[in-house]
């Protein structure tokens, strides 16, 4: 991995680019972070994918550019999580995944664990900083929240898209180990990975990821004065054609203001319905 400057500090909010598309995401999610008052160093891991005139926003924004490559694995396992073989062995009935999505960019976000800080909160570029979690740097482990966004019963998986680690080059030794055993296949990628990983995860509470179909189908759970991360899993806020547009409009509107630089009033954001 190849930094643009070093780093400052002892601890990062961590966020991965693979494309054009999540470098927009990246821009908001660096926005709210600036806003939410913290001065952790913020990084975004990046593959040779993003031309460099799209990572001069970031940069701009002050993060740190780490360059970086896809894991080490094997044909057996590129083959195995491919986009078209992934979605047609698991696929997604509740969203529609968009385009850009590329499985096996996923698991680049294990290379947090090369990085040279003690500890890093992950955050997907598809999510926003609603207030200061400067709090979970502090927290012990692995800690990741839950993947709820249907009911109640979905606490017991892992959602990996806001998680809390400290970096170990024999940790990430021990995953890529582990990662492309002979036959590895892992329905979520990572998510499914990092919970078979760290099958004793401590749980992160849910509005430090609350994801935006909870909106739609669990209004009761959703509170804006509770929620500290918000994350825009499936169809993203800056999809031009977007399919439930309608349906989450005031989050989407939500994300637009961060992307634009605006600081939001939180308190007058309407209610779930």
């Amino acid at each position: 991995m190849v930094a643009d400057r070093p780093a400052r500090g002892r601890q990062a909010y961590v966020t991965l680019v693979t494309n054009a598309d999540f470098a927009l995401g990246a821009q908001a999610l660096l926005s709210s972070l600036r806003q939410s008052g913290t001065e952790a160093d913020l990084v975004v891991l990046h593959t040779d994918a993003v031309a460099p005139d799209v990572l001069a926003p970031l940069s701009r924004h002050g993060a740190r550019l780490v360059r970086t490559a896809l894991l080490p694995t094997s044909d057996a396992f590129n083959a195995a999580h491919a986009r078209d073989r992934l979605h047609g062995l698991a696929p997604f009935t509740k969203g529609g995944k968009p385009p850009f999505h590329t499985p096996l960019d996923n698991f680049v976000k294990l290379r947090l664990w090369q990085l040279d800080y003690d500890t890093c909160i992950f955050l997907d570029a598809d999510t926003l900083v609603l207030r200061n979690i400067d709090r979970l740097f502090d927290y012990p482990g692995f800690c990741a929240a839950p993947n709820v966004y249907e009911s109640l019963a979905d606490f017991h998986r892992m959602n990996s898209g806001v998680f809390v680690a400290r970096p170990s080059a024999r940790v990430f030794a021990d995953m890529l180990a582990r990662l492309d055993s002979p036959g590895a296949f892992w329905r979520r990628t990572d998510q499914t990975f990092l919970q078979a990983f760290f099958p004793d995860w401590h749980g992160l509470p849910v509005f430090c990821n609350m994801l935006q179909y909870c909106w739609m189908n669990l209004p009761d759970l959703w509170d804006w004065d509770s929620i500290r991360v918000l994350h825009y899993q499936y169809e993203k806020p800056w999809q031009a054609d977007h399919p439930k547009a309608r349906e989450l409009a005031p989050l989407i509107a939500l994300w637009h203001a961060y992307a634009e630089g605006r600081s939001p009033d939180l308190a007058a954001l309407p209610a779930a319905a």
